[in-house]
């Protein structure tokens, strides 16, 4: 699409971009692809989403929409077929696909990260001439997969410990063996288990003394034997991530499997940190959808609703006022932070990205609260977004590996203390 053909699109557009692309000096692809995202929601994402949420199922027809206008490829290196966005310009782009539908955002992000990881954030990382070479190889043949026939890739995380928060060794293990890797482990609250064609596994080397340092990322086909899903999907929001159970048995993956180099996963996580504030884009746009609701629905131009308008109510007014000085703080905060992002980052910096991702996850849920409480009892219907975008907003604040928790325990130790200090 070009840019004028964008702007064409935007214009006909009757919900404003989150971020104004004068105001916040947007590229070109960022004004395309944040607009290509915003229209796609809501034609496609916005009508849908109310199924994937009461069903508890997986939003598979939104997958193969994206990858007809090549969202699933987002993060795919142009010279490998995709639009190539920057880490920046991912999040933009995931803002406003999750205005519309927080499950497909949420998703979307575990399968991106498979690319913004292996393209623009390992060629900000050291590597020798040999790793390089054959990272570029493999990478190749994922992003193969997905350009050409839409493969869908998980991020499998949790393990319910410390593991999944950077403290301790994953506890899924890869074992060498002849030609490749045996695979055993669980992960918990996979999303896209069950839908996924391959697992992105974050997994440790199996050694006498295990070691975060040898974490390794290697995809599992979906289908492969000694793979199995289970557990039922029941919970209060997004529910069509359908985060299930994963158990690895005996494994074989190909040396080719391999995501990134050995020992390059470790790399990334301690000097490119920001790579963990990539859920945050879903609730960013939840967040913005509450406002967008509340302003709507106050000036009587909901739809499947009465022309009725609450607009003249000083108390609404107060409420709206304050939603949008909450929204402004936040899209601030959360800009500034993605702005400055990349590797080796100052102390000051990684305490913003805390910051951010606080203020994002608690935020959202504050807005939707203020909003089902300024719009009234009928917000409260199942035929209309806003008690989805609540309970949906509540689930952010509990992802790891930034929680709210963790965030705050981060931001007063590491503002307390320099790296190395203690107080023996």
């Amino acid at each position: 699409m070009s840019l004028a053909e964008n702007q064409i699109l935007d214009a006909a557009d009757p919900l404003a971009p989150i971020f104004d692309p004068d105001a916040f000096r947007l590229t070109d692809k960022q004004i395309e692809l944040t607009a290509l995202a915003r229209q796609f929601g809501q034609d496609a994402l916005a009508p849908r989403a109310d199924k994937w949420d009461r069903d508890a199922v997986f939003p598979m027809e939104n997958y193969q929409d994206m990858h007809k206008n090549g969202l699933l490829a987002i993060c795919v290196p142009e010279a490998n077929g995709g639009w190539g966005a920057d880490y920046k310009t991912y999040m933009m782009t995931a803002a406003e696909i999750g205005r519309h539908c927080g499950t497909t955002s949420l998703t979307w992000n575990m399968h991106v990260c498979s690319c913004l990881w292996t393209g623009a954030l390992a060629d900000d990382l050291d590597m020798n001439d040999q790793d390089r070479a054959e990272h570029e190889r493999r990478r190749a043949i994922h992003y193969a997969r997905i350009v050409n026939d839409g493969a869908i890739y998980a991020q499998p995380f949790s393990e319910g410990g410390a593991a999944a928060a950077g403290t301790r060794p994953f506890g899924t293990l890869a074992t060498r063996v002849d030609g490749g890797w045996l695979i055993n482990g669980k992960k918990i609250f996979a999303s896209l288990s069950g839908s996924a064609d391959y697992y992105g596994v974050l997994c440790t080397e199996q050694k006498e003394n295990l070691s975060r340092r040898d974490t390794m990322y290697v995809a599992v086909p979906a289908n492969a034997e000694g793979v199995e899903v289970f557990g039922d999907w029941d919970p209060l929001g997004m529910r069509g991530t359908v985060s299930r159970n994963l158990v690895f048995k005996d494994v074989f993956v190909p040396d080719d499997a391999a995501l990134m180099p050995k020992g390059v996963y470790f790399q990334a996580a301690t000097s490119w940190p920001h790579m963990f504030l990539t859920l945050s884009p879903t609730y960013m746009g939840i967040a913005q959808a509450a406002y967008d609701f509340t302003v709507k629905y106050l000036r009587g131009e909901v739809p499947g609703t009465p022309p009725v308008k609450r607009r003249m109510y000083p108390t609404k007014q107060h409420a709206v006022a304050d939603m949008r000085i909450m929204l402004e703080q936040t899209k601030a905060l959360w800009f500034q932070v993605i702005s400055e992002a990349g590797p080796n980052p100052t102390k000051e910096q990684v305490l913003r990205a805390y910051a951010a991702q606080y203020t994002v996850m608690e935020n959202a849920n504050e807005l939707c609260q203020l909003a089902i409480r300024t719009c009234g009892g009928q917000s409260m219907l199942k035929s209309l977004p806003l008690e989805r975008l609540y309970r949906d907003s509540r689930c952010g604040s509990l992802m790891l590996p930034w929680t709210a928790e963790l965030c705050v325990d981060r931001l007063g130790r590491e503002a307390l203390y320099e790296r190395g200090e203690d107080d023996d």
